[in-house]
């Protein structure tokens, strides 16, 4: 009898513990979706491309239904938010702008991209005076809540002629273009909105980074910090709470850590072993490529030639357009630590949650980490974060992003909004 009651008191403690155990685990405990100090009734998103959706080099239905403020807005919902519009491709002109597919590996083991032309979104091009042709897309001018706009720098939104220039935004707007004046600031806060996400300031070290520092210009910084300045101000005009995110490494990208120097030297030296250099053009000249040289993912290698030299010599050079080199990566990324401190200090100032994109995509560099059972990192197509154009999300990276932005949400405004599983998302595009 004695025995049996020590035996019914073990049991009775373990199942104790069990319970206890139990109770302070989070997989186990289910906190409701709250909204805390925040307000989620109407959630609008300013940004550029990568806001928008834009994945494997074009904007195309599947990619804006995937769009990290979409993702960010289904779990608000949960919370009391109100519906998220965005300006979509309809089902029949599913592929909006175009894109590009993976068709498998080449003979030679490079991947095969392919481009989609069918099913587009295009209504016809148009030339402005002063500025050349610009592609034409079917409008949308409807409710949204998604103002992501590819190609818009944050020196552009109040400019009075940008909805005459970007066909992305031309199709948001009621005129066509050569008609429109409508600034992007103007637009996207007309509406009364009472929480927002900010991503814009990308483009303006992006475009001058993947042209090899020749086809575009940096933001001079004091402009940058002045019109972010005048941006949170509108923005908050009216109490809305928010976040803001920092810009990318361009180091952390495909686009510039894929195609390397050693890479394209050891595939020359295959078929010409006397071959000790690649040599680039620089804006002191043409000299020796080293690692901290970035060739860019779209570099054609089949134009280096122990034929023509090309690349091979110092009198025949590979293209600046080709290669950030070492002084203009520099040069990107003083310019990108100056952004990212006027951004951090002014929504700080503000009282707005923070997505450090600089911080948090550096940690997918190598190996990267493991998130529900996935393992990331910034490496191209095996990374499952990043398109197939290198620079833009894959719906799994735009998922990691949401996550990562809900975080920042909750800690700033004592919100509960729950994350999304990564699992339920795709990374590489076959059709």
């Amino acid at each position: 009898m004695r025995t049996k009651n020590i035996i019914k008191c073990f049991f009775a403690l373990i199942l104790a513990l069990n319970i206890g155990c139990k109770s302070n685990t989070n997989s186990d405990v289910e906190i409701a979706p709250q909204a805390g100090s925040a307000n989620f009734t109407r959630y609008i998103s300013l940004g550029n491309s990568l806001t928008a959706g834009y994945a494997d080099n074009g904007l195309y239905l599947a990619g804006q239904l995937n769009s990290f403020p979409s993702i960010i807005a289904q779990q608000m919902k949960l919370a009391g938010g109100g519906e998220f519009l965005q300006p979509l491709f309809s089902t029949a002109q599913k592929n909006g702008s175009g894109y590009l597919k993976y068709g498998g590996l080449s003979a030679s083991g490079s991947p095969n991209l392919i481009p989609v032309t069918t099913d587009l979104g295009v209504r016809g091009t148009t030339t402005i005076p002063g500025f050349g042709s610009v592609t034409l897309y079917t409008k949308y001018t409807t409710d949204i809540n998604n103002y992501g706009v590819p190609g818009i720098k944050l020196r552009d939104i109040k400019l009075a002629v940008y909805g005459n220039v970007n066909g992305f935004y031309e199709r948001l707007l009621p005129g066509n273009a050569g008609t429109n004046s409508t600034t992007y600031l103007d637009f996207a806060t007309a509406k009364d909105f009472t929480f927002f996400s900010n991503w814009l300031g990308n483009n303006d070290v992006l475009a001058y980074a993947t042209t090899g520092g020749v086809g575009d210009f940096l933001t001079p910084k004091a402009d940058f910090n002045n019109m972010y300045a005048e941006l949170l101000d509108k923005l908050t005009a009216k109490g809305a709470k928010g976040i803001v995110a920092t810009i990318p490494d361009v180091s952390s990208i495909p686009y510039f850590n894929t195609v390397t120097v050693a890479a394209v030297l050891a595939g020359v030296k295959a078929q010409a072993p006397t071959v000790t250099a690649l040599y680039i053009a620089t804006s002191t000249g043409a000299r020796a490529a080293t690692s901290e040289d970035l060739i860019i993912l779209p570099f054609p290698t089949s134009l280096i030639s122990p034929l023509t030299f090309y690349g091979l010599s110092p009198l025949n050079p590979i293209e600046s357009k080709y290669v950030l080199d070492k002084d203009e990566v520099a040069i990107v990324r003083d310019f990108v630590g100056s952004y990212n401190t006027s951004i951090k200090t002014l929504a700080n100032a503000k009282g707005l949650a923070i997505f450090d994109a600089f911080e948090y995509l550096n940690t997918l560099k190598g190996t990267g980490r493991i998130i529900d059972g996935v393992t990331l990192n910034s490496s191209f197509i095996q990374g499952k974060v990043f398109s197939l154009d290198g620079v833009h999300l894959t719906p799994m990276g735009y998922a990691v992003v949401a996550n990562e932005m809900m975080t920042q949400i909750n800690l700033k405004y004592g919100s509960t909004l729950p994350k999304v599983n990564l699992g339920n998302y795709t990374f590489l595009r076959f059709n």
